[in-house]
């Protein structure tokens, strides 16, 4: 089953640090990492290899945790535990930090762009998240802060075409946001998970999600409307997200990360124990009860806890990992004949 995923190049992105994040940006051209070195480095591809084309340095005080790109891909957002977000413009010759988004009362462990590329949303150790409003003159505000968590919020996600939000916390919860009246609200809480939730992602319709814990259980969630055929609950005007799918059994440690391929529908998960695994979705299975299975596995992806994977936005398979041991990792996957 190793045969499926194949480790394409590795690169010492953070050396004696911890590789915490990795970004594609939109056109899939260059890739974005962070680190407890306190950096961002923006890698290009070389041929087979990939080099590091920018080192964004001196803007943070600590550990970098994550980093995004705007939709445009002219900007890169890092979230950093010394409690601010950086905003990076891409230049000619590289990227200046033109503004710092400040607020969070300690570590900022997320950052996301809406699909607009008008909004920003970020989220902390202080248990908030917040949205962000961006002008055309680069000018950002604060038009909400969200406490619906009890606990420390890990990640923030947008929904690929709707300006819909999701966050997962501490709390063992995952939250969905959208703006009522001018003002943003909880409109859903998805509870299942026994512990920690580290990680959320949408599918490319947006109308599935998928969450990681340290439960070490995937669970797949679908939004129902109201009147849908199988009869799930509604309020009269609002869809109800129900779990309808969990990958329980396959990871022996906390899942710090899981990524849906929005060109094949492949799901990846980085796992503290060392591996990735992916799963496909199981031929004829019912779209209100999907199955995935097992596509796969490989156990010594990185020396040390996977922190991340993030599939290519646009070469089906290309897969980007990192870890605590400061590496990234390229892999190409490719669907096993009969899965």
């Amino acid at each position: 089953m190793k045969e499926a995923l194949e480790l394409l190049c590795r690169v010492p992105a953070h050396p004696e640090s911890r590789c915490w994040f990795v970004a594609w940006s939109p056109g899939g051209a260059l890739l974005a990492s962070c680190g407890g070195d306190q950096s961002v480095r923006v890698w290009g591809r070389e041929g087979p290899a990939w080099s590091c084309r920018a080192v964004l340095s001196d803007a943070h005080q600590r550990t970098v945790r994550r980093v995004a790109w705007s939709p445009c891909g002219r900007y890169l957002a890092s979230a950093s535990f010394d409690a601010t977000t950086c905003i990076w413009k891409k230049q000619e010759d590289g990227f200046e930090c033109i503004t710092t988004l400040e607020g969070h009362e300690n570590e900022v462990k997320s950052v996301a762009w809406a699909p607009s590329g008008t909004l920003l949303a970020t989220c902390s150790r202080d248990k908030s998240v917040w949205v962000w409003e961006v002008d055309e003159e680069e000018e950002y505000e604060c038009v909400s802060v969200l406490n619906s968590h009890t606990q420390d919020v890990k990640h923030v996600v947008w929904h690929p075409n709707q300006e819909l939000l999701a966050s997962a916390s501490y709390d063992d919860t995952v939250k969905l946001y959208w703006e009522e009246e001018d003002d943003w609200v909880c409109c859903a809480t998805l509870e299942g998970h026994q512990s920690t939730v580290w990680s959320v992602a949408f599918d490319r319709s947006g109308e599935r999600l998928a969450s990681c814990s340290d439960d070490r259980t995937v669970r797949v969630w679908q939004r129902f409307r109201p009147g849908n055929e199988r009869g799930v609950p509604c309020s009269s005007t609002e869809p109800t997200w129900k779990c309808v799918c969990n990958l329980s059994g396959y990871h022996t440690r906390t899942i710090y990360d899981v990524a849906w391929c929005h060109l094949t529908g492949a799901l990846a998960t980085a796992c503290g124990d060392d591996a990735i695994r992916v799963f496909e979705e199981s031929a004829g299975g019912a779209e209100q009860e999907p199955g995935f299975s097992l596509a796969a596995h490989v156990p010594r992806a990185h020396a040390q806890d996977v922190n991340c994977v993030a599939w290519s936005p646009a070469e089906p398979g290309l897969l980007a990992s990192c870890g605590d041991d400061g590496d990234i990792a390229f892999w190409r996957y490719q669907r096993p004949e009969g899965c």
